[in-house]
């Protein structure tokens, strides 16, 4: 990050969802600009790229017309290093391929970077959000264990996720790493994870509980008022809602650990009611599995704390291990058999993660020959 905050070079970027785009630009790591938000018009191809013309055209000139670079965050599928949109789910007019990055190098005259929106997330909280943060606390506390990987999910119109590996984005050779919507529900054995943690799926649960056309069931924001008791409404189903979506977040979090060890960060539209699902989604980390003969293992080698807890965070900084004797030596060693992470929400802010680790994804491939 201190290389990021010395580099003058303006990147213009842009964080690309179902249902808005906000645009917006980087230098020495800051962002410029007050966000510029339109609506992606998702169903009218023509009218969508005139969107990000708009947006793009407007943040140029905002800032002098002398950028370096595009970099911005799309949904998938897409062939990111082509910068070619495929068939979207969240984006229905993106359908047969959309050559989105040449188009826009073709106006600007610049690169053009595409990439992830979970990727760009995650990159940019393991820059300068949530991995640092949580090793300035472990060095606070005194403790030698410091982190190097993180797994960022996105929960919001969709399901999305990135992974940093010391300190490295994980492209994966098809730019198609972290695809994490795609990962087998943890209760509907035929259904994908998003359908069980996305937007869509906080209303379904609270109009099947309380017997309402989906049509008609509230945003997630508001299904949170109702939760917390702010709005009228049945709070008991919006509990519900938000412990269902805990339990499938989880299940997906707790399939992404077995294979990457590392800290979780949670960022988002939804992210906004972690505290809602938190306790349900940690509860799936730290759950129990079992063998054909009926004895229970541990779902995870890890043990998950929640870093937005004070309990939690005080638990997880808490200096573990113990010395154990060298076999033939007087000598002994450390050996650390509890082993730990920690998940919290964004430290950034989606949009501002998203921009710098858009940012910064840019500024490293410029340097690239």
């Amino acid at each position: 990050m201190s290389v990021l905050s010395g580099d003058p070079r303006v990147v213009l970027t842009l964080d690309a969802g179902g249902t808005k785009f906000t645009f917006n630009a980087m230098r020495s790591g800051r962002l410029l600009l007050e966000p510029l938000t339109l609506p992606s018009r998702a169903d009218d191809l023509d009218a969508c790229l005139e969107q990000v013309r708009a947006g793009f055209d407007a943040v140029h000139a905002a800032t002098g017309k002398n950028a370096a670079a595009i970099s911005f965050a799309f949904p998938g599928p897409a062939d990111y290093p082509a910068g070619v949109i495929g068939d979207l789910g969240n984006l229905p007019a993106f359908r047969g391929g959309v050559a989105l990055g040449p188009m826009l190098q073709d106006r600007y005259g610049i690169p053009v970077f595409l990439n992830n929106d979970g990727d760009l997330f995650t990159y940019g909280e393991a820059l300068a959000g949530f991995l640092p943060w949580v090793n300035e606390q472990l060095a606070q506390a005194g403790s030698a264990r410091r982190h190097r990987n993180l797994i960022g999910f996105t929960v919001g119109t969709g399901l999305g996720a990135g992974v940093v590996h010391d300190g490295r984005l994980l492209l994966g050779d098809n730019s198609a790493a972290g695809e994490v919507w795609s990962l087998r529900h943890r209760d509907v054995r035929d259904a994908f994870a998003e359908e069980g943690a996305s937007i869509r799926a906080v209303r379904r649960e609270y109009a099947q509980r309380t017997g309402i056309p989906l049509d008609a069931a509230p945003q997630p924001r508001e299904i949170a008022a109702i939760a917390r008791g702010e709005s009228p409404g049945d709070a008991q189903a919006a509990g519900e809602a938000f412990r269902r979506l805990g339990e499938v977040l989880g299940d997906a979090i707790a399939q992404a650990l077995a294979i990457i060890d590392g800290l979780v960060v949670i960022g988002g539209g939804m992210s906004e009611a972690i505290p809602l699902f938190m306790p349900a989604l940690v509860a799936e980390l730290n759950g129990l599995l079992r063998t054909v003969d009926g004895k229970t293992v541990a779902r995870l080698e890890l043990t998950a704390f929640d870093l937005d807890d004070p309990r939690g965070r005080k638990e997880f900084l808490r200096q573990g291990g113990r010395e154990v004797a060298v076999p033939g030596s007087t000598r002994k060693a450390l050996y650390q058999p509890d082993k730990r992470t920690g998940v919290g929400r964004s430290r950034l802010g989606t949009s501002a993660a998203i921009s710098l680790g858009a940012y910064a994804f840019a500024l490293s491939r410029l340097e690239t020959p």
